[in-house]
């Protein structure tokens, strides 16, 4: 286990660029900095600017076209697909904007989903799921499908969805960016208590200053360059 402070996220040198026909457009250029355990880490920039492909390349989504990404001391560029589909089962618990929930299951089902992959009985995932929701304050939405519900308790649900498994990060890619104000505060201070009280590393890329200023460190992407980090003062 990581000790808190210590770096869950080594990214070296990291470039990445995508094929356009016969264009090539590079998007991220030679990256590196660390994510220490425990941190709450915004990632910021204009649009075009890398972020969502950093976010996708740290969480196995994507490979870089060259460098090294390790996240708890795990290469994760040397990885084949189907080792990738592993690790990311197990390491990598994923916030979207807009919750991406399957309509014709029910809360505890939508949570309990990523535990298929895993060898626990249909009981110990419905036990799992239950405790998820617990935490996020739907423990009384379990028979709840997502059409029942408002956007912010879609978001909780599909926050319950990433947890359950434990993982080593939570990446949400502008998690409140389909929510009212009053949502996305509910919303950010959730991922706040994840943070400080569970000790989850989380990596949220933002284009809101507001939601921003929840982390505990910023970082700024431009024309796919990183700006240096900003660490924010305790309230």
């Amino acid at each position: 286990m990581t000790e808190p402070g210590a770096p869950i996220v080594e990214i070296r040198n990291v470039s990445k660029s995508y094929r356009r026909e016969n264009l090539v457009v590079p998007v991220l250029h030679a990256i590196s900095f660390d994510i220490a355990a425990g941190e709450f880490l915004a990632l910021m920039g204009p649009s075009g600017s890398g972020k969502t492909t950093l976010l996708n390349l740290l969480a196995g989504i994507d490979k870089a076209d060259s460098g090294v990404i390790r996240v708890g001391g795990v290469d994760i560029t040397t990885l084949t697909e189907t080792e990738l589909a592993r690790w990311r089962a197990n390491h990598v618990g994923f916030i979207f904007q807009f919750y991406n929930l399957i309509p014709v299951l029910r809360a505890v089902e939508n949570v309990e989903l990523p535990l298929h992959l895993t060898s626990l009985s249909r009981r110990q995932r419905r036990e799992h799921a239950e405790t998820a929701l617990g935490m996020v304050g739907l423990g009384h939405r379990l028979d709840h499908y997502p059409r029942e519900m408002s956007g912010g308790e879609q978001q909780r649900v599909a926050i319950a969805r990433a947890i359950v498994t434990d993982p080593t990060i939570l990446v949400a890619d502008e998690p409140t960016g389909d929510l009212d104000r009053v949502s996305a505060e509910e919303i950010l201070g959730l991922m706040e208590q994840l943070n400080s009280a569970m000790g989850k590393t989380v990596v949220m890329v933002t284009h809101d200053p507001r939601a921003a200023q929840r982390a505990k460190v910023i970082r700024h992407l431009d024309k796919g360059y990183m700006g240096d980090a900003a660490t924010q003062d305790p309230v």
